[in-house]
């Protein structure tokens, strides 16, 4: 047999339990109820904390800055110059994206 505890709770819990519990005693409905939950929060690992989703963003960001500083590397390599307009744009974009991360990141 195992060691017996006594736990002491509010009577309105007291009445929830015994309203919901059909044919099992209290000690069997509160251990069903703690390892449903446990199961619950076992389901959930698949889903994605706010601090992943984060470092995935700035990840994105990174890539992004990293495509936009080789692709106008590459085009001022060519002697292809692109307008001024649209290299401002651009530069505006990298200055963006690096401030962005650096912002973050400290």
């Amino acid at each position: 047999m195992s060691e017996k505890r006594m736990l002491i709770v509010d009577a309105e819990l007291v009445k929830k339990v015994d309203d919901n519990r059909g044919d099992m005693d209290r000690s069997e409905f509160i251990n069903f109820l703690i390892e449903s939950q446990l199961k619950e929060e076992s389901k959930k690992q698949g889903s994605v904390t706010r601090e992943e989703f984060h470092q995935f963003q700035e990840g994105t960001k990174e890539l992004l800055r990293n495509f936009l500083e080789f692709f106008i590397s590459y085009g001022l390599e060519l002697g292809k110059q692109p307008s001024d307009n649209e290299f401002e744009q651009l530069a505006q974009k990298l200055q963006s994206l690096g401030s962005s991360a650096k912002v973050k990141s400290s």
